[in-house]
């Protein structure tokens, strides 16, 4: 019996819903921009799928490893979870062209603007991707949702979840008040 196909958010991670503080991997360091907890859980409750796709050069620069990305992410996840709120999944591009460790100094398509971090969530996860679109703050998160063949919104900052209410309306989905 297959899993009935459920549309996607795909978040940029740093500048959408966290702070950048640049190179930002620290739990301690973690700050939600405004209104990303009810931004996420307003996605979820809304029936879509929430992805996370950030790139990590901090990894290829050895600023700090995937292990470190991986306990922000918990740690984030937590957070959310106090809030009702979570992410489905995360996907994490630790590679840079012009990384100095020398494992992750490459041209990798999960890369950003390069859409394959987007690409393999619609393999790994029951997604639909007619209804999905992507919100980003830069122009490589645009680029890379338009080569994944989904809208994606760039988010001007300030409190995300008004941003979202927007999209959805855009979208056609009732985001009443949350």
């Amino acid at each position: 019996m297959s899993e009935a196909l459920q549309p996607a958010a795909f978040l940029d991670r740093d500048g959408v819903i966290n702070v950048d503080h640049g190179y930002t991997y620290k739990p301690e360091d973690m700050v939600f921009i405004d209104g990303a907890r009810t931004a996420i859980r307003r996605l979820n409750e809304a029936g879509y799928l929430v992805v996370v796709v950030t790139n990590q050069s901090g990894v290829a620069r050895g600023f700090y490893s995937e292990v470190d990305v991986e306990r922000f992410h918990a740690h984030m996840q937590a957070e959310l979870g106090k809030a009702g709120a979570g992410i489905d999944a995360f996907y994490s591009c630790p590679y840079h062209p012009e990384g100095t460790v020398a494992e992750y100094r490459v041209d990798h398509p999960d890369r950003k603007p390069k859409p394959g971090m987007i690409l393999r969530a619609f393999a790994d996860l029951p997604i639909d991707a007619s209804r999905s679109f992507l919100i980003g703050d830069r122009p490589s998160d645009m680029a890379a949702a338009s080569a994944a063949g989904i809208p994606g919104y760039r988010f001007p900052g300030g409190d995300l979840d008004v941003f979202v209410a927007g999209v959805l309306l855009q979208a056609g989905i009732a985001a009443g008040p949350n």
